[in-house]
């Protein structure tokens, strides 16, 4: 049995928390959005990931709604990034720091706080996805110098990094980062050695997409022979093998899984309560592990 809790930004949280992006689908059920974030706290969920870009604001504005001080959920952002409704994307890239400090003050007004607990600097150096091109090239020192004077300020608690290299990591080290979210999965273990060093310097370790495949391109956890066979032996589904196997697989992992089914939220946190024997966990380390490290035009 895993521990079902781990040390976070200087709390303990339980292991399988939230991931808000995907509230973006109750936005005409307003009250379903509502009442999914309830059930994730009953459920014993108290670390939710959300940024102001979910849902053009739609996530934070149900998290503000829903979550109450006695609750204690710590919610924790991103930034680097900004919605943009009318262009070819509904993103676009917010790389320098005075684009950082505005998304942490949006982050701020529309969680309706005063601090945040912590804000993830989502990079652009690895993993799927686009690359910065001409001003959003911004080097990481300066944008570790705004978040930290932010910081300073009191209106951030502590500081994540998202995409970003082993080197980055280790450059980014002596600023005090709490956690580091990269595509890692089953099937995509690329950060193995970057995992290895979180785990070395207590920095929690939160992969996204868990399962693969959440982009063309990208293999599927759950269409693996190996993953498929485990979850029939012990009577589970293949994504909840996928999800069990990170919780084991290093003690520092928090999973941030998201949805907008109640039924799929409540396997999602089942998965923390699953166990492998020594079988059945060698089958699933020996899975070949593919490169998520694909570019989106």
């Amino acid at each position: 049995m895993t521990d079902p809790t781990a040390p976070f930004a200087g709390r303990t949280v339980f292991r399988v928390g939230y991931g808000a992006l995907q509230l973006e689908r109750l936005r005409d059920r307003r009250e379903d959005a509502v009442a999914l974030v309830r059930r994730a706290v009953e459920l014993g969920v108290d670390h939710v990931d959300t940024a102001e870009f979910y849902g053009f604001g739609f996530a934070n504005d149900v998290l503000r709604e829903t979550l109450r001080p006695e609750d204690d959920v710590m919610v924790v952002t991103k930034v680097g990034a900004a919605p943009d409704p009318g262009g070819p994307m509904p993103l676009r890239l917010a790389q320098r720091p005075a684009e950082l400090r505005a998304a942490v003050e949006d982050n701020l007004r529309s969680l309706g706080t005063d601090r945040l607990a912590v804000v993830n600097l989502r990079r652009l150096d690895t993993g799927p996805g686009v690359r910065a091109e001409g001003d959003q090239i911004v080097d990481l020192d300066d944008q570790l110098a705004v978040l930290t004077a932010l910081r300073d300020e009191g209106k951030i608690g502590a500081i994540g990094l998202s995409c970003v290299t082993l080197d980055g990591l280790r450059r980014a080290l002596p600023a005090g980062i709490v956690c580091v979210q990269n595509a890692y999965s089953l099937v995509s273990r690329d950060d193995e050695d970057m995992l290895r060093l979180c785990t070395a310097e207590g920095i929690a370790w939160v992969p996204f997409f868990p399962l693969g495949g959440a982009m063309p391109g990208l293999p599927k956890v759950t269409e693996e022979p190996a993953v498929r066979a485990v979850a029939e032996s012990l009577g589970v589904t293949p994504s909840q093998v996928g999800l069990a196997w990170l919780l084991h697989h290093a003690p520092n992992v928090l999973l941030i899984p998201g949805t907008a089914d109640p039924a799929h939220l409540e396997a999602n946190v089942a998965a923390g309560g699953i166990t492998f024997d020594a079988a059945a966990l060698a089958t699933l380390d020996a899975v070949r592990s593919r490169s998520s490290r694909i570019l989106l035009g």
